[in-house]
């Protein structure tokens, strides 16, 4: 054998390795995607002019739906504290909600997940999960502008703090304005701020917002913002204003729009957009079809717990599609995850739609289930499974939503079609699996609380 045959190509091998690993070192790493979860505050499906609304001017959303994916079939609690909780952690209310206004201190959140991961976190928005001067960063996130922490976001005279001359804390420090400032723009402007001094990095954003929450109350862009520059001193407010309301929601999501734009984050960032619970019930919304749907807010119905969705990220998501696929707010964090290269915590109730989202396989809900109880008592407890058109309580109530979305009668089982009874036999599957979910301490934690007085 001549040697010298026999050497080269061990030496030709050994060159090869050396360089395609010289090449790939000198590869710039792909960037995990910056994401973003907007939700905003009783806000139910039918606000959104792609959704069929005929009253509400959301332009930047529209087309962000036309360049992304929009969901028919996405689903929260009835009220804001437990869709926040079921958001946040993944996890049903049945498993782990304690209280109205709280977020049990041992609980996972997403920030927590995507911080392992070397993402910056930030929220900003309405908290309402502990008034510890801690608590947003004890939930896994750097930075915080927020309403209802430390205090209530109520000024002396009882007089609400989240619109005109908000209440904020920023970072658990408390700062009262009085100059005409709106909470919106200042959430939104701390929202920015972060981004831009994160652009270098991956970061994740959650900004719960406080509109369209009442009091309803004039925008900057109203026609009498300048006499309406004060707190408001009512709850409810006036309900002229939601549709300025809407319109204002809209406006910010542009100017996120805008800034990632200005910072080349564009395409690199994924944007989620969706409600806590349904609109409020003095508010009703004329739909396009001739239809008018009314806010129920609260209330276990379509009209309480149906929000919009949608998802965008130009490049990344799939663009002009329109789902029929449900979804449950406890699958955002490990869809988040799967975006951010996480793994997700085995025991979640989320399942993650992100392979929906890039166009792979994808295996779908067959049903969703809502645990609901304001203040987390089990007799209080209502329940439900449903799918894209069936719904069954856990009372035995089962009700068609295509044909009865105001649930007014109950189907008997003697007049159940085949696809009927096929439903309400999967549906109480669906309720069994959680026959005995609620754990033992929080059923002897719900005994234990003292009856509340109502709200005056």
């Amino acid at each position: 054998m001549n040697l010298k045959l026999a050497i080269f190509p061990t030496f030709f091998s050994l060159f090869t390795v050396l360089t395609t690993t010289e090449a790939i070192a000198e590869q710039p790493q792909i960037r995990k995607p910056n994401v973003i979860m907007i939700m905003v505050d009783a806000f139910g499906y039918e606000t959104l002019g792609c959704n069929g609304s005929a009253d509400y001017h959301t332009p930047v959303l529209d087309a962000m739906a036309q360049n992304g994916m929009r969901f028919e079939h996405c689903y929260a609690q009835p009220l804001c504290t437990p869709s926040r909780v079921k958001l946040m952690t993944g996890i049903s209310n049945v498993r782990n909600y304690v209280d109205f206004g709280a977020l049990e201190r041992s609980q996972q959140t997403f920030a927590h997940l995507l911080k392992t991961a070397g993402y910056q976190t930030c929220v900003a928005g309405k908290w309402q999960l502990g008034f510890e001067p801690d608590s947003a960063h004890h939930f896994g996130f750097d930075q915080s502008c927020l309403w209802y922490q430390i205090t209530t976001g109520r000024d002396e005279q009882g007089h609400d703090g989240r619109y005109a001359n908000p209440i904020l804390c920023y970072n658990g420090e408390l700062k009262e304005y009085t100059n005409g400032e709106f909470g919106p723009d200042l959430t939104s402007d701390f929202i920015c701020s972060f981004m831009e001094q994160n652009r270098e990095n991956p970061f994740f954003v959650y900004y719960p917002m406080t509109l369209t929450h009442c009091p309803f109350v004039a925008t900057p862009d109203s026609a009498d913002w300048q006499e309406q520059r004060k707190r408001s001193p009512t709850y409810k407010g006036d309900a002229k204003y939601f549709g300025d309301m809407v319109a204002y929601v809209d406006t910010i999501v542009g100017k996120l729009n805008a800034k990632l734009k200005q910072l080349g984050l564009t395409n690199n960032t994924v944007i989620f957009f969706t409600g806590d619970n349904g609109t409020d019930k003095p508010i009703v919304t004329k739909m396009r079809d001739g239809s008018s749907i009314a806010g129920s807010k609260g209330s276990m119905k379509d009209g309480g717990t149906r929000v919009p969705l949608i998802a965008y990220a130009p490049g990344i998501i799939s663009k002009g599609v329109v789902s029929h696929e449900l979804i449950d707010l406890s699958d955002f964090l490990p869809t988040i995850c799967d975006f951010a290269g996480v793994k997700t915590p085995p025991k979640i109730d989320g399942h993650s739609f992100y392979p929906l989202l890039t166009g792979q396989d994808y295996t779908p809900r067959k049903w969703i289930y809502l645990w609901y109880s304001r203040d987390g008592s089990i007799n209080k407890a209502q329940e439900f499974a449903r799918n894209q058109r069936y719904k069954l309580y856990r009372t035995g109530e089962f009700f068609d939503i295509k044909k009865d979305v105001l649930e007014r009668k109950t189907l008997p089982d003697h007049l159940l079609t085949e696809q009927a009874r096929a439903a309400k036999i999967m549906l109480q599957a669906a309720l069994d699996q959680y026959t005995e979910a609620r754990p033992e301490n929080l059923r002897k934690l719900s005994k234990q609380k003292p009856v509340r007085k109502k709200r005056q």
